[in-house]
Parts: structure tokens; C-alpha cells; sequence
């Protein structure tokens, strides 16, 4: 393989890296800000609900998509470092 096609390949492997973690910054910042941080991580006590209701329901799925934001915004954070730095 000609050396210039490597440092071809490496930079455009790395600028994905840059481009993935923006979006996974722009969007995880975007859910947290709209849903807030997971229940589990604050600090005063999770509210209990009764069992089987609409609202257990709504709670159950607001605390994954809370997750799913902090995930993607903690991967957006991790890849554009990974871009910035190689």
C-alpha cells in the first residue's frame, strides 16, 4: 500500500471519529435538556408509583431515554477527543 493512501485512511478514520462525536454531543445534549438527568442519579429519593399505572409507565420510559441521552452524550464527548487528539 503507497504511504500516502495510509495517511489518507488515517485521517479520514480519525475525522470520523470527530464528526460521530459532535453528533453524539449535539444530540445527548439535546435529550438531557430535554428530559433531564436520569432519577437515579439525583439525590433526593425516586418516587414510587402504583404498580401497572400510566404513570410508571411514562417514569419507566422518561428514565431510559435520559439514559440513552447521557450515554450518547458521554460517547460524543470520548469520540471527539479521540478525532481532536489523532
Amino acid at each position: 500500500i503507497p504511504i500516502h493512501l495510509v495517511h489518507y485512511y488515517h485521517m479520514d478514520m480519525f475525522s470520523y471519529f470527530l464528526v460521530s462525536g459532535l453528533g453524539g454531543i449535539w444530540l445527548g445534549s439535546q435529550i438531557i435538556w430535554v428530559v433531564g438527568f436520569p432519577r437515579q442519579l439525583k439525590s433526593h429519593k425516586i418516587e414510587r408509583t402504583e404498580k401497572n399505572s400510566q404513570e410508571t409507565f411514562m417514569l419507566f420510559w422518561l428514565d431510559q431515554y435520559s439514559w440513552i441521552g447521557l450515554t450518547l452524550l458521554s460517547f460524543g464527548i470520548i469520540f471527539f477527543f479521540i478525532g481532536t487528539v489523532y
